[in-house]
Formats: C-alpha cells, sequence, structure tokens
C-alpha cells in the first residue's frame, strides 16, 4: 500500500520568520489520520528566514534528524555542543533525558529543512548531537544511510531507534530497487524533482506513506533528491 499525501495537503503554518508544513499532526496542526506512520512521529518540511531561527527550547525522549535542503542551520545546545550543518549534510539530536537547543539561519538567504522525529527504542538515553557531511556525489544513484539505529550502518549518525534515513539522488530516466520488510514502513519524500514509486507519482515535497510493500521500484522523471525513512 502507498498512499500519496500531496504537498498541498499537509497542514500549514504561516509565522513569518517560520512557513512550516507538517506531514503529520504538530503543534496547532491536527489530523487524527496523521499522528505518526510506525515510529515516525514528525515530518516538517521548515522554509526558515534569513537571520531568524528557533530561540533556546527543551526536549526529551525523540530522535531528531535535520536534513537541510538548502542554506545553512547553526546549532547551539545546553551540553556545549554547537556546529553549522549546510545543504546536503545532516544533524541528529538524541533529545534523551532531556537538552535545551536553539536553531538558527546565520545566513543571508532563507533556509529549507527537513525535520524529522522518530521515537526512540527507550525512555532514558544520555543526550548528544552530531553532524556530519554526505556529500551527494555518494548518493548518486544509490541511497546512503543517513541517520542509523540498525546494526550493519556504521557509517550513519547513530540514533536510538530501529529506524533509519536514508538519501538518494538520481538523475531524469534513472531507476532504483529498495528492498522493504514486509513488518516494515517507510516514509518517502521527494524533496526536489518528480518521481514514481510502484505506479505513484509524486512531485517535490510530496509524502509517500508505504506499508506492506516488499520492493520499491523508484523512477525519476526529472532529476531528483529523495529522502526515505524506513522503521517499524
Amino acid at each position: 500500500m502507498i498512499e500519496l499525501r500531496p504537498f498541498n495537503s499537509l497542514g500549514h503554518a504561516q509565522h513569518g520568520w517560520l512557513n512550516a508544513r507538517h506531514h503529520f499532526s504538530f503543534a496547532e496542526y491536527h489530523d487524527p489520520k496523521r499522528m505518526h506512520w510506525g515510529a515516525l512521529r514528525v515530518w516538517n518540511d521548515d522554509e526558515i528566514a534569513a537571520g531568524s531561527g528557533f530561540p533556546p527550547h527543551p526536549h526529551r525522549d525523540m530522535e531528531i534528524i535535520t536534513y537541510v535542503r538548502s542554506g545553512a542551520i547553526s546549532h547551539r545546545d545546553n551540553l556545549g555542543n554547537q556546529g553549522r550543518t549546510v545543504a546536503g549534510d545532516v544533524q541528529v539530536m538524541s533529545a534523551g533525558t532531556g537538552i535545551q537547543h536553539a536553531e538558527y539561519n546565520r545566513e543571508d538567504v532563507t533556509s529549507s529543512i527537513f525535520q524529522i522525529w522518530i521515537l526512540p527504542d527507550r525512555h532514558g538515553h544520555a543526550p548528544s548531537w552530531g553532524t556530519r557531511s554526505f556529500p551527494k556525489g555518494e548518493r548518486a544513484g544509490q541511497f546512503v544511510v543517513l541517520a542509523s539505529g540498525v546494526a550493519g550502518d556504521p557509517d550513519a549518525l547513530p540514533i536510538h531507534a530501529k529506524a533509519r534515513v536514508l538519501a538518494a539522488t538520481l538523475l531524469a530516466g534513472q531507476r532504483l530497487e529498495f528492498p522493504l520488510s514486509l513488518q516494515h514502513k517507510a516514509y518517502l519524500v521527494p524533496a526536489t524533482g518528480r518521481i514514481e514509486v510502484n505506479g505513484v507519482l509524486a512531485n517535490a515535497r510530496d509524502g509517500l506513506a508505504i506499508s506492506g510493500e516488499q520492493q520499491l521500484q523508484i523512477s525519476a522523471l526529472e532529476d531528483s533528491e529523495i529522502v526515505l525513512v524506513e522503521m517499524p
């Protein structure tokens, strides 16, 4: 089963400095049919105005992955971590027993991100933060694991969840296969481009909620950048 969630059907919040679309219920957007998808709790599509951002605020017991689509995001938290994550790269924050952080767009252009929240395998992990570069050339025509709590993904940023976050870039006309356990769910979003997944068409920033599929046949109708979360 593949359920298409068109971009214009997502929850929407316009705060001036922040233009946000919500794939799942979040803040003032509530849809009982879109509370989560397996362990995936939040997928926000955020556009953050230049010189603005999220002031210090707390989190706990959540794995928060930020995929930067354009511009850059600067992070600072109460553990002393700080860093700048640029377009195409990823940061992971394990909120664990509690962390307070701020995320700002220090650039002179709008920055756009996917912010993905995954439920941890248990409460009470030690909080942590990390970032790393994933050159787009490495994921040309194939999926690369960006963050993972699954054994066998040593190059990925670690998370405390039996889930994987992957990305791929495809040129128009390219095809890609991805095996999927029948017991797992997946959520796929083309950050850019236009794709077809097992016969279902998806435009940039649409969501595809996937279950009961053993194999994903992905075809790029345009040059495309794809982000995928696989989880129980």
